[in-house]
């Protein structure tokens, strides 16, 4: 009779001579889409709440102009008075036209028509300046308007 033997099988070692290339491509990877944050809010910025909102889905299309009263840092400097952040600096109303001007032409001309200009407006600023702003906006053509908010109840609004 012949002598039954159980077949013994050696796994191999993994290879790890392709892990570090493996590493170094996952982080070109998010190095190359991940996205800094861009401005600094130097303007104290509560946003009011809305029941009836809408995401902005497309955030290459979008120019945002933050309004609201200076920061801690600044209150000193500027005092209570809301003001105008566009990017890092503050800014007058006439300086609004030629910002959203030179942004747009900062785009692809086929997105110029969509684009839509947020307004990120503390809830305790001034409606006059708001105003005034939206006017320089009408004048340079910048009509898709967009209120940016929080979901919840607008009552909260009220003091």
């Amino acid at each position: 009779m012949s002598k039954f033997r159980k077949k013994v099988t050696e796994h191999p070692e993994v290879s790890t001579a392709s892990l570090p290339d493996i590493v170094f491509m996952l982080l070109f990877f998010f190095m190359t889409v991940t996205v800094m944050k861009d401005t600094t809010l130097k303007v104290e910025n509560e946003l009011p709440n809305a029941t009836e909102i809408k995401k902005l889905e497309k955030k290459d299309r979008v120019i945002t102009i933050h309004v609201g009263g200076p920061n801690e840092q600044y209150k000193d400097l500027l005092g209570e008075t809301p003001r105008i952040q566009l990017e890092d600096k503050f800014a007058d109303v006439s300086e609004v036209g030629p910002y959203v001007l030179g942004r747009l032409a900062e785009m692809p001309e086929e997105l110029r028509p969509f684009v839509t200009v947020s307004l990120k407006v503390d809830k305790r600023a001034d409606m006059g300046l708001i105003i005034d702003i939206k006017e320089v906006l009408r004048d340079v053509g910048a009509l898709k308007i967009n209120y940016t908010t929080y979901e919840g109840d607008a009552f909260m609004n009220m003091h």
